[in-house]
């Protein structure tokens, strides 16, 4: 049996531990012991970039946000599906999540993150999104477990009323704003409706087609 190796840890600003490890060559990010992300299960990440990023691969001059770089799946989706002039920017809280990434012995995201595309930034997504108005075609966002938090308790002013205005603020008319979530949640559809925003969920596989059940939840601005 393949050891399971822990590789090295991080806080997060609230204190949660992020711990990495490596087990029969794919990473996992655990947080407080709980398993957060894998290598091994990222359909619905890839999902996340699809849904955001589909009606937006011929379109000229597209700006598109990525909250939470994770393992970096959703952002190599996203650079897969749009053309050459795009750019990603991609935001995350936590350092380390960042170096892990870079790292060339790991073999994660590095590549998708020296694409002249995408610029990274070190920080908390809220702090972009509010720098702008109507400065996105779309916007992903994976910064946590979902509307509950898992990992930063200051993430879930994102799932807010008042957050979830702030993100509809800062798309550009028609623009998409997707999210990612471990599972259904109702309540949090409702706050997307009170946004003016037209909704509509999808239900995606960790694993392809089998797995865990995520829930994608796409929130369109009118024109």
């Amino acid at each position: 049996m393949k050891k399971l190796e822990r590789l090295d840890e991080a806080r997060t600003p609230d204190g949660t531990v992020l711990a990495l490890y490596r087990h029969d060559g794919d990473y996992l990010i655990r947080a407080d012991g709980a398993e957060l992300m894998s290598t091994r299960h990222h359909h619905s990440e890839d999902a996340l970039a699809e849904l955001a990023c589909r009606p937006l691969r011929e379109h000229a001059a597209t700006r598109v946000l990525i909250g939470g770089l994770g393992l970096g799946f959703t952002l190599k989706a996203a650079l897969r599906i749009l053309p050459a002039d795009a750019v990603v920017v991609v935001a995350e809280l936590v350092r380390a999540v960042i170096d892990w990434n870079e790292r060339p012995d790991y073999g994660l995201a590095g590549a998708a993150l020296r694409d002249p595309r995408v610029e990274l930034r070190h920080g908390d997504v809220a702090l972009v999104l509010r720098e702008r108005a109507t400065a996105w075609d779309a916007i992903m966002l994976d910064v946590d477990n979902g509307p509950d938090p898992m990992t930063t308790s200051g993430n879930g002013a994102l799932y807010g009323d008042a957050g979830v205005r702030m993100s509809a603020e800062a798309l550009r008319p028609g623009g998409r704003l997707v999210y990612w979530s471990a599972q259904d949640d109702r309540k949090f559809e409702r706050t997307l409706r009170r946004a003016g925003l037209a909704v509509s969920t999808s239900r995606v596989w960790s694993h392809g087609t089998s797995g865990v059940l995520h829930t994608l939840f796409v929130a369109t601005k009118n024109d």
